[in-house]
């Protein structure tokens, strides 16, 4: 009996954990950027004598610069491959980090905000895209699920380190110095292998083998994996084309787009962006609104690893009930103590719980989650396409709930902004049970034979004895229309 494959001390399990690792800490960059600005902005605008109005275009001139990243991130991934995208992520990334704590001028510290934000955007893209195709089937839940810890532990360092430098206010060293992590990122990602699936569109199939023989450290997987990647690109790499003309295809992107719909609408990156606010609104002073942020960057980053050790044992549905669930319920409580009145030490106590129970049920189902199937759900032939057009609907979502959030405050009142999202969430459990599939120990293959077959798209995650007498009925349907 062969066990190679089954050995947790053979070099290919430690190869494979290391590759998967070094992709995720994509994330850690995309977090420490995010995270970064928020202690900065006071000491900027000090120094530089700037309005609210510039401070917010300083601020959301990354998320501009992620969007256009994202869209040409289909494009580089394909044809410059995975990994050298993800080097050049890392070289604009350490590029945009130096230029903003050299800043001389907003305009300048508007350009350097621009090119990190396209460092990110091709990071949000290509790294998940990555790692779904270099990672096992039973693992490679847990695998995109470490993409967002790393976000969430750069966010918790950036605030971290950006207290340690406010006591001096010296906000050039804030967004420089996360300029360091970067060097090493890029410098580590050398050290990658190229996609196996990316290899296989260039033609070069030894080395496709090669490399899934490391990760794998099973001849007879590599090979039966390659076989798989090979019956798929029989069919080339379409992109848009396969999009106007194949409406399976079509289904996927919209599940795509609206995943990540349902990602920013749960409001999670309103309390990221404004938590001094919000805790400055539930009768909080101003320092220990800025520990009460800490401790959601430390909630964010825990809570992570609730997904990252139930993914791939619970599914991606039932985590994803239970998060939209927990999320529904704290908000929902948060909105009605606001609407209360919150006078007593305990009941400020009891609503920061219910934020923080709201930042448990996110970080454990869709943030990273979303990320995963997202990746899982587009067919290898459209998978660039369809990964751009859902990452680029992440950014343009993320851009509408931040200059939304304070309008929503002073236009309907805090509580009903509360209960609002905590509606939304209500409406994506009920989505989720309707069109997301599960996706658990199904092969990105057979994944896209039951999208292509025509199953409806809550099943395309199911194994092939599931669907086998299902199949040939879609398929026959999909033909007819």
């Amino acid at each position: 009996m062969n066990t190679v494959a089954t050995s947790p001390l053979h070099p290919s399990r430690t190869t494979a954990l290391f590759t998967c690792m070094l992709a995720a800490l994509a994330g850690l960059m995309f977090g420490l950027d995010i995270g970064v600005i928020s202690g900065a902005t006071q000491f900027i605008q000090k120094e530089f004598q700037i309005s609210d109005h510039v401070i917010e275009w300083i601020v959301s001139s990354m998320m501009l610069g992620a969007a256009i990243g994202a869209l040409g991130a289909g494009w580089m991934s394909a044809t410059l491959g995975r990994k050298r995208s993800l080097i050049l992520g890392a070289v604009l990334f350490v590029a945009g980090s130096l230029l903003s704590g050299a800043a001389w001028s907003p305009e300048t510290l508007v350009a350097a905000r621009v090119i990190l934000g396209l460092a990110i955007g091709v990071a949000t893209f290509t790294a998940p895209l990555y790692l779904a195709e270099v990672a096992e089937e039973h693992i490679r839940g847990a695998m995109i699920s470490l993409y967002q810890l790393m976000i969430t532990i750069g966010i918790l360092v950036a605030f971290l380190s950006d207290t340690a430098f406010s006591y001096s206010g010296n906000w050039r060293w804030m967004l420089g110095i996360i300029a360091i992590p970067g060097i090493l990122f890029l410098l580590g990602l050398f050290l990658l292998p190229d996609s196996p699936r990316w290899l296989m569109m260039r033609g070069r199939r030894q080395e496709a083998t090669d490399v899934l023989q490391k990760l794998r450290g099973d001849a007879d997987h590599a090979a039966r994996e390659v076989a798989d990647i090979e019956e798929q690109l029989k069919t080339p790499q379409r992109g848009w084309h396969l999009f106007l003309e194949n409406r399976n295809f079509r289904r996927s992107v919209g599940l795509g787009v609206l995943l990540q719909v349902m990602q920013q609408f749960t409001g999670m990156n309103v309390v990221m962006y404004y938590a001094p606010r919000i805790f400055q609104d539930m009768g909080y002073a101003t320092s220990a609104q800025m520990w009460f942020t800490a401790v959601v960057g430390l909630t964010n980053v825990l809570a992570t690893f609730i997904a990252i050790g139930l993914v791939d044992r619970w599914g991606r549905k039932p985590i994803l009930y239970t998060g939209f669930s927990v999320m529904a319920v704290g908000l929902g409580l948060v909105g009605t103590m606001m609407h209360l009145g919150i006078a007593t030490h305990g009941e400020q106590i009891f609503t920061v719980a219910m934020l923080l129970t709201f930042i448990v049920g996110f970080a454990m189902s869709a943030g990273p989650l979303i990320w995963a199937l997202c990746s899982e759900v587009q067919p290898l032939k459209g998978r660039d396409f369809g990964i751009g057009c859902s990452t680029f609907t992440n950014w343009v979502a993320n851009m509408i709930v931040g200059a939304t959030f304070l309008t929503l405050l002073n236009g309907i009142g805090n509580a009903a902004t509360f209960w609002l999202y905590a509606a939304l969430n209500l409406v994506f459990l009920a989505i989720a049970f309707v069109l997301i599939p599960e996706t658990k120990n199904v092969s990105l293959e057979q994944i896209e034979r039951n999208l292509m077959a025509g199953l409806p798209l809550r099943e395309i995650g199911s194994a092939p004895s599931a669907v086998s007498s299902g199949f040939s009925r879609h398929a026959a349907e999909d033909v007819a229309s």
